[in-house]
């Protein structure tokens, strides 16, 4: 998708993450079987990994340097916002839907109504997206050589910038997508107050979100990054092993807004540190790698999930923060690496 992305161009790019995430919904309604499940997963994660490749590129092609970590920050709390409001429709779409169609909420039907309209949203989304105007890539920008040509050439600043993410991806992986089922196993919620549980957690993100750039500014941008993941760990095991379900909510909360507060500062952060002509390649290799997390970590949690119960995979996650956090402080401020001399583009 990174490869494809600079190929495209950004509209284009967007125009089809859209649309294949869109399709593979609607086609898991439509045609359900189990092959058609595990193939239209596989078909929505290569569109939504295309849209996540662009997203930063394109913000910093359109942006200037006093204003990109505000935009960046803004970008991601105004999807947390939306994402609040999803969440919370989300949790009732089935037990609306189960009512009209006189169906039990947890029924298949049920859940089969409430895709239906998340597909009918996402392809909405492209009314505003077929107007938007961007500049065409040159066709020596568009190279699809262009990754492999700059990764042989700054293997080390690469290596800096991307490792810590991918760390941290593998870790993520092995909770997150299995929230929702962590609180239905483990504490024994219904899906309603699941639903508000994530709508409110990603409100508190979003507003974490817009807190991020004054804060980067006063401390320095890979200062909060590394503060805020230290901090999110106590939070992590309380959530993970706290038998309280209110105590595991309020850590959820906190954590939430803590890791996802460094994400667009570390991705400006990024940005700032490679020369202009490769940034829309690097932001391409680092989404890939948190991606590939993403993509790997949630098989091995299934695994482990069956077997023993949610303890391993939180355990594996705090274990994977927290080298992830050391690698973070090793590469960029221990040392001579102090604000203002992180390593740039060459060293």
């Amino acid at each position: 998708m990174g490869y494809l992305a600079d190929l495209l161009g950004r509209k284009t790019s967007f125009l089809i993450s859209g649309a294949l995430t869109s399709f593979s919904i609607l086609a898991i309604v439509l045609w359900p079987s189990e092959e058609m499940l595990y193939t239209m997963n596989v078909v929505s994660g290569l569109g939504q990994s295309l849209g996540a490749v662009t997203m930063a590129p394109f913000m910093m092609e359109n942006s200037g340097d006093k204003e990109r970590t505000y935009l960046f920050s803004f970008s991601s709390g105004l999807q947390m916002a939306m994402a609040s409001m999803g969440s919370w429709l989300g949790g009732y779409l089935p037990t609306w839907i189960g009512m009209t169609r006189g169906v039990p909420p947890i029924s298949s039907e049920a859940y089969a109504g409430a895709l239906l309209v998340v597909s009918l949203i996402v392809a909405l989304a492209l009314i505003p997206l077929v107007m938007l105007r961007t500049p065409r890539l040159e066709r020596s920008e568009r190279s699809v050589f262009a990754p492999l040509n700059y990764a042989s050439k700054h293997p080390r600043l690469l290596g800096k910038l991307i490792l810590p993410m991918l760390i941290t991806s593998i870790g993520a992986g092995l909770i997150m997508p299995f929230m929702n089922v962590f609180f239905r196993q483990v504490h024994h919620q219904p899906d309603p107050v699941i639903g508000s549980l994530f709508a409110w957690g990603s409100l508190a993100m979003g507003v974490g979100l817009l807190l991020a750039p004054p804060l980067a500014d006063r401390m320095g941008k890979i200062q909060l990054v590394v503060a805020t993941q230290a901090l999110s760990i106590p939070f992590l095991i309380i959530l993970g092993f706290s038998p309280i379900f209110w105590l595991s909510t309020i850590s959820y909360y906190i954590r939430l807004a803590l890791m996802n507060m460094s994400g667009p500062v570390y991705q400006t952060f990024v940005m700032e540190h490679v020369e202009p002509s490769a940034r829309a390649t690097v932001a391409s290799l680092v989404s890939m790698a948190w991606n590939f997390g993403w993509a790997f970590s949630p098989t091995i949690s299934g695994y482990l999930q069956v077997r023993y119960g949610f303890g391993p995979p939180f355990l594996g996650t705090i274990i994977l923060y927290t080298i992830s956090t050391i690698m973070y402080w090793a590469f960029f401020l221990n040392g001579k690496e102090k604000r203002g001399t992180v390593p740039v583009l060459g060293d």
